[in-house]
């Protein structure tokens, strides 16, 4: 019996001692040091690409402060309540969605925000970045994995009715994103390769109907500049025409920090929002544009190894899609820049100017050390 108590004692010794001051605030310092890194870099080549507008990047640092502070207050909060809170937060979600086609703010020819009295502008768009997968991971880990067809419908059904109040707006790119986040936990949880085949065969058949009744003209514009930018270099296609000059001329080493014409002498249009890395291969080169890509390949490793080693079915599918979230983000952003993919608006994901998008990748990234951190320590 002393010996039992002395063992006890011992080991709530070592765990005192073994618990960090990381582990005390709920925060991984690797990813935390990456995204510092990440934000540090972006703010210098921000600067750039707002023809050093010193304004511009003060007003990125102070959103980008404020992100921050949501992802720590995200990360203090255990897993289960992101869980409880789910099925609560997508009804309000859905809620604001339809509000803000009934009585949303416009700006440029969309109706994506609500303007609530006492509060700022906001998208409800974006909080549904976070809330689709949870909802959906909800839902899915209440059964056996892997699920049912019946299940796996009900699943794809959660995500795609946000999806369609966001296209209405509308908002391709966002809905495009939220749709993701929603059907990378659906695949997660382990469907069979022939429902991911049906799936895919129901996208194709159905895309000529998306063209001719779903799709705006606009947007079909966006397509037809991506297959032909050269129909219209001075209109439609003059963004993707500029951009891929830029890439082009920066060559290896690039032409020098705050040396880029295209942007400095305003042939690149919003140089630093969506086009921000054209900005950075102009001036870094090919050696800059490896560096940036290094860095998001170990911030989603590192992201990788969180959801991997997660203790639970609702953590590890939320982890998951988080991840491949922010890796849409990256993909979708340098293709449409690069002229592989539509421009579709979807920032560089904590360089681009904007702050509604880096709260809410901060707010994900929260979500991931609160996973990490709030594990249950198995002892023999």
């Amino acid at each position: 019996m002393a010996g039992s108590k002395l063992w006890s004692s011992q080991t709530r010794s070592d765990l005192g001692r073994n618990r960090s001051i990381w582990s005390a605030l709920h925060l991984d310092p690797i990813l935390l040091g990456l995204l510092l890194l990440l934000v540090g870099g972006g703010l210098f080549v921000l600067y750039s690409g707002a023809d050093r507008n010193i304004d511009v990047v003060k007003a990125q640092g102070i959103r980008l402060g404020v992100a921050f502070v949501v992802m720590f207050v995200f990360a203090q909060l255990d897993p289960a309540v992101f869980r409880r809170w789910a099925p609560w937060l997508y009804g309000l979600g859905l809620i604001g969605l339809v509000a803000v086609l009934l009585v949303g703010v416009g700006a440029k020819g969309a109706q994506r925000w609500l303007a609530l009295p006492g509060l700022p502008r906001f998208q409800p768009s974006e909080f549904m970045k976070l809330v689709v997968p949870m909802m959906a991971a909800w839902y899915l880990s209440r059964y056996y994995l892997p699920p049912t067809f019946p299940r796996v419908m009900t699943g794809l059904v959660i995500v795609l009715l946000p999806m369609f109040l966001i296209i209405q707006q509308p908002d391709l790119g966002t809905s495009l994103l939220v749709g993701m986040a929603g059907i990378f936990v659906v695949f997660f949880a382990g469907i069979s390769w022939k429902l991911i085949a049906a799936f895919l065969a129901m996208v194709s058949v159905s895309a000529p109907l998306m063209w001719f009744f779903v799709m705006r003209e606009y947007q079909k514009q966006r397509v037809l500049t991506l297959l032909d930018p050269q129909s219209d270099p001075l209109g439609a296609g003059w963004n993707i025409i500029q951009s891929k000059t830029a890439i082009g001329s920066g060559g290896m080493e690039g032409k020098g920090w705050l040396q880029g014409t295209q942007s400095h002498l305003e042939f690149l249009p919003e140089s630093h929002t969506d086009f921000i890395v054209a900005v950075l291969a102009e001036e870094f080169g090919f050696i800059g544009m490896l560096l940036l890509l290094t860095v998001y390949f170990l911030i989603i490793l590192r992201c990788l190894y969180i959801s991997v080693t997660a203790q639970d079915s609702f953590s590890r599918l939320v982890a998951g899609a988080l991840t491949m979230t922010f890796f849409i983000y990256i993909f979708v952003n340098i293709g449409m820049v690069s002229g592989l993919l539509p421009v579709v608006g979807v920032p560089l994901p904590l360089i681009s100017y904007g702050g509604t998008s880096s709260v809410t990748l901060m707010a994900a990234f929260g979500v991931l050390m609160s996973i990490h951190t709030h594990r249950r320590m198995i002892t023999a």
